[in-house]
């Protein structure tokens, strides 16, 4: 029998493979990074994540060096060609995960970023110009073929886009929601800093649907919509994309193009996320528009998910069944994402002037002076979490511990939080079960208004905290979060969800 070279094999070094590959790493299990490309590629693609996502990375090591990087967003704005608002959503400030609630950046400064912490990780290993031609599997391991090596490992994760060689290697099917649009995506890199009001807008025009977003700190991104009588090869060229800048008074003079490409906006699904063990993330599992800027966020969620579980499963404190409630868990929220973004795309994507003036007076008459918050994505009803507790799969806010945020203080992992200042009644046992997962038991003092008001609105005085910040359960006193943990325990040992109820 082969002896195995790594815990995970990761194919492709992206955002989502390498957040990937640093959680596993940083909890110390082998980790080998198969990418097909000699060198990082060094153009823009996605330019957007949310609060959530932020804590995420966070989690990996590069909060300080994160916030160098990115252009909190504020509102997003939605004209139609006469400049009437049609939509305006989005939030100014901090979000409940201690981050701007959407930051703009360039990816890749942030792909810098994440290689440079894997790279420091003595567990990762990052292999460049490999390009994976064969996954074969065995009982207890996979095998990784690509010309001239081979790399066995216990789990392989294809992280490998929406052209995944892993998910065909695997003959994981896709489910095609049968959307698709051209457009022309063009960044820009500004002679000189200009004020856009607002940073994000939609331009609802049937002569043009057009994007104009921030592509973080110094660039611009514009997106601008196929119309059906124009050829792709017309519409992706240079000289066209300076041609459709120049109404927005972005020329040679003033500008450096930095990318011009036409994409195929999708919706789409992998049928299956996981063949023993081989499973899927990021694009390689789901596709989405990037009009609620959502695409690279489910990646990172994905492997925010997986990493723990994958860790607890390698670390013998899980059965591999733990595995299925990845996709489990992690599809119902793609789906949402998917359908969001596309029934955003369905508004803006109209090219017919009739159909454009029904939709504008339409929605111009339920806008307000006060921008609408973000549809929330679903929390977690399925899976490992504390079935009948309203709070469970929902996600937990950090908390600022004297000036610091909750995550560099305490670290990310199992947490048991609570705003009652004596824990002396929690069951020994239980508590020392759930140290041996990497569990720890804090309690707030109260001071941080973010906590306060969390623990205030909803009634609860303990939560148990998953390593991806999703609550697993709640209680109102201590012997209910001692049940919480051997709920827990019980759990992870068969992953069949425990049902006690509301509290």
């Amino acid at each position: 029998m082969r002896t195995v070279d790594c815990d995970v094999a990761i194919v492709g070094a992206g955002p989502v493979g390498l957040v990937l590959a640093i959680l596993l790493g940083q909890r110390g299990h082998s980790v080998v990074v198969l990418e097909r490309w000699s060198a990082p590629y060094g153009l823009p693609r996605a330019v957007h994540f949310d609060h959530e996502v932020g804590r995420i990375l966070q989690a990996c090591g590069i909060g300080d060096e994160l916030r160098s990087i990115i252009e909190p967003a504020g509102i997003y704005e939605w004209r139609n060609a006469a400049g009437t608002v049609l939509l305006r959503f989005g939030r100014h400030g901090d979000g409940s995960s201690g981050w701007p609630t959407s930051s703009m950046f360039c990816q890749p400064e942030l792909e810098a970023l994440l290689a440079r912490r894997a790279e420091a990780l003595d567990s990762v290993e990052v292999m460049r110009g490999v390009e994976v031609t064969a996954v074969d599997q065995t009982d207890d391991h996979a095998v990784i073929g690509a010309a001239g090596t081979t790399v066995a490992a216990r789990y392989v994760v294809g992280c490998d886009g929406a052209n995944s060689t892993v998910r065909g290697l695997a003959h994981l099917g896709v489910n095609d929601l049968g959307f698709f649009y051209d457009w022309l995506i063009v960044d820009v890199v500004l002679d000189e800093q200009r004020e856009f009001d607002p940073l994000n807008l939609q331009v609802c025009d049937p002569a043009r649907p057009t994007t104009a977003v921030s592509g973080g700190p110094g660039r611009r991104r514009w997106e601008f919509m196929r119309l059906p009588d124009e050829s792709l090869d017309r519409l992706n060229s240079e000289s066209r994309a300076w041609e459709l800048l120049a109404d927005w008074d972005v020329t040679p003079d003033n500008a450096r193009l930095e990318r011009h490409a036409v994409y195929t906006f999708q919706a789409r699904h992998a049928e299956r996320w996981r063949d023993r063990r081989v499973l899927l993330a990021g694009d390689a599992a789901h596709q989405m528009p990037p009009f609620a800027g959502q695409g690279m966020c489910a990646g990172v969620r994905d492997a925010a998910n997986l990493a723990w579980k994958l860790g607890h499963v390698l670390a013998g404190v899980a059965d591999d069944t733990l595995l299925d409630t990845y996709e489990q868990e992690r599809l119902p929220h793609a789906l949402r994402a998917i359908e969001f973004s596309r029934s955003l795309g369905e508004v803006i994507c109209v090219p017919d002037v009739a159909a454009a003036a029904a939709r504008d007076e339409a929605m111009a008459a339920g806008v307000s002076d006060e921008a609408s918050d973000v549809p929330d994505l679903p929390g977690v009803d399925v899976g490992l979490v504390r079935v009948g507790d309203p709070h469970a799969g929902g996600l937990f806010v950090q908390a600022t511990v004297d000036g610091a945020l909750f995550d560099d203080v305490h670290g990310a992992g199992w947490r048991l939080v609570t705003i009652d200042p004596d824990g002396a009644d929690l069951d020994a046992a239980a508590t020392e079960r759930f140290a041996a997962i990497g569990g720890l038991v804090v309690a707030l003092d109260g001071s941080d208004t973010v906590a306060a008001g969390w623990f205030a609105d909803t009634g609860i005085r303990w939560v148990v905290q998953r390593p991806d910040f999703r609550i697993y359960g709640t209680s109102v006193d201590a012997g209910g979060a001692s049940e919480l943990l051997d709920d827990l325990h019980a759990q992870l040992a068969s992953a069949t969800p425990i049902d006690r109820g509301p509290e």
